[in-house]
């Protein structure tokens, strides 16, 4: 590792557009006279408030602007809240060919099977770059430091400035026994850096505030695998584990074990079984003999000699979990005697979709292990006191921490400050919170428009906060559409008022209570002066609600649909 080049003098200013206030959805925006380098590029997965959202993204809109020169984008890992947001940034700049994107070898992998599925892979060059590889981006040049993670091949990235080096830590844990082969040491490869800052070291550093919550130390993969082993060794049925298809370590682990054991490892979940593909095709899995996917056909073996490997570890309907805990899986079933190992965290807000879940598995007679009986999941986020060591050990002039909720982030400064970094070069920004890095300071630039833009279906940018009224108006209170055709000459009535209820109230039921709406309707229409007649549905709307409201308490959309022909 050889310190880059002092340069000359320029102001480098970076945007954050996802990351800073939220966890997922990390993109930030770098810089110089010499062009624009975007910093991861993820996604989000909506909350339960976010009705028929599918993802949310950054506010990509503005990310270029015209004129401006692209350097590249540098990924940190594959994680889907650092590289879920590429297509629809192809999208948006539709110009934009021949785009770099830097990465490790498994992070471009991912990258690449995602864009081939979009059609869009002709429009970039994918570059893997191996551990302490270097590149260099107008006057920005980029060294890639290893660190562990719950995917592989992760970097943080310590990078030459024209106002000094910069450290951004991605997501890391300071783990002490690795279960690969890639050895990655970041508290060694930071202090290396810092020392090679010469007089200034390092003059800013981005840190991961995810578990500044957490006390202590993250716990060790290797702890996940030996008490895995243990259950192993003392469960006689059916092995089922779900759990979050990126994490290969623990794949590679399940499969050890499956062959120590003796048992066939079955894959369900169309993401698994691609990530173990990739993985076996960059030498970071053998290809295991006893392997079955959906894909390749699950042959007749007893359930005491098979593993289960599934996706849905969130309680998502449609994964391969839900539906063998419904009981709806084409291949695979359980049985009292078997087990199930819920090998991951449950992320906020799911916890309501898991337990259902749960409770279908034990309904079925199955054992469950989570974290809250054994050591079944490790987390890939550096804890309380593994923050403070990497403050410690780079001892930056100025101090910003990344990814997390406000609160993770206030925290972090906090911690921060109390490892010696002065008070007042310490800023918790958020999205859209420009920073400018000067020779002299650091200072907070006007805020840009970063709003995240919400994806469902092939729609992009046209669900906003109305739309999400609506829904939820529609989810608790229903429709009512009024249907009335109306001859325009005479103003006679040719069809209807017929009243159409759906979600609001059961018909039959309140049938009486249709019919006089319906009166109402009949009123507003003979209320209604010839030359006025185009606030007929307005009037029709308002007459209903206010009915609605009164006799039921309920307040539905009302749709009147009024033709004049």
């Amino acid at each position: 590792m050889n310190a880059c080049s002092k340069m000359e003098s320029e102001d480098l200013t970076i945007t954050p557009l996802g990351g800073l206030g939220e966890i997922g959805m990390n993109c930030q925006k770098w810089k110089t006279g010499k062009g624009v380098v975007l910093i991861d590029c993820g996604l989000m997965f909506p909350d339960d408030s976010l009705l028929g959202v599918d993802v949310v993204i950054p506010s990509l809109g503005s990310v270029f602007a015209e004129g401006e020169t692209v350097l590249g984008i540098i990924l940190t890992h594959g994680h889907e809240d650092h590289i879920g947001a590429l297509p629809w940034l192809l999208v948006q700049y539709k110009s934009l060919r021949g785009l770099h994107i830097y990465g490790s070898p498994f992070t471009l992998a991912l990258v690449e099977h995602k864009l081939e599925e979009h059609g869009l892979l002709d429009r970039v060059v994918l570059v893997p770059i191996k551990a302490y590889g270097q590149v260099q981006l107008g006057d920005l040049a980029f060294t890639f430091i290893p660190v562990c993670h719950s995917i592989p091949q992760c970097y943080a990235l310590c990078v030459d400035t024209p106002v000094g080096k910069i450290i951004h830590t991605g997501d890391f844990k300071l783990d002490p026994q690795p279960l690969d082969d890639e050895a990655c040491n970041p508290l060694e490869d930071f202090m290396i850096f810092s020392e090679l800052g010469e007089k200034k070291g390092i003059r800013l550093l981005f840190s991961d505030s995810t578990n500044v919550e957490s006390p202590g130390h993250s716990l060790p993969e290797s702890k996940v695998r030996d008490d895995l082993d243990v259950i192993f060794s003392e469960v006689s049925g059916r092995i089922l584990i779900a759990l979050f298809s990126s994490h290969i370590r623990r794949i590679r682990t399940v499969l050890e074990l499956a062959d120590k054991y003796g048992r066939s490892v079955f894959v369900s979940g169309r993401s698994l079984a691609t990530n173990i593909e990739k993985a076996v095709e960059l030498g970071l899995l053998e290809q295991p003999s006893r392997l079955y996917s959906e894909a390749t056909g699950f042959p007749d073996i007893t359930p005491q000699k098979t593993v289960v490997l599934a996706t849905g570890t969130q309680g998502e309907a449609l994964s391969a979990l839900a539906r063998i805990a419904r009981g709806e899986h084409r291949h695979i079933s359980l049985h009292a005697g078997d087990t199930v190992i819920m090998s991951s965290r449950v992320i906020p807000g799911n916890a309501k979709a898991v337990s259902h879940v749960l409770d279908q598995i034990y309904r079925l007679g199955a054992e469950v292990y989570s974290s809250k009986d054994r050591t079944v999941h490790a987390t890939g986020h550096a804890c309380h006191d593994e923050l403070k060591d990497i403050i410690r050990v780079v001892q930056p002039k100025y101090f910003i921490p990344v990814h997390g909720e406000y609160r993770h982030l206030a925290l972090h400064a906090k911690l921060a400050a109390e490892c010696g970094v002065d008070q007042r070069n310490i800023k918790i920004i958020e999205d859209g919170q420009p920073v400018t890095l000067t020779e002299s300071d650091l200072r907070l630039e006007e805020p840009v428009p970063a709003e995240s833009v919400m994806v469902d279906g092939k729609g992009v940018g046209d669900v906003g906060r109305v739309v999400l009224k609506e829904r939820r108006i529609l989810g608790g209170e229903g429709m009512v559409a009024v249907v009335l055709v109306i001859a325009e000459e005479t103003g006679e009535v040719l069809l209807g008022p017929e009243m159409i209820s759906r979600g609001f109230v059961f018909e039959q039921q309140y049938s009486h209570l249709l019919e006089d709406s319906k009166c109402l309707v009949l009123d507003q229409l003979e209320s209604m002066t010839p030359g006025n007649r185009s606030q007929l549905s307005d009037n029709i709307r308002s007459a209903l609600r206010h009915f609605f409201r009164d006799v039921l308490g309920r307040d539905p959309i009302v749709l009147p649909i009024v033709l004049h022909v």
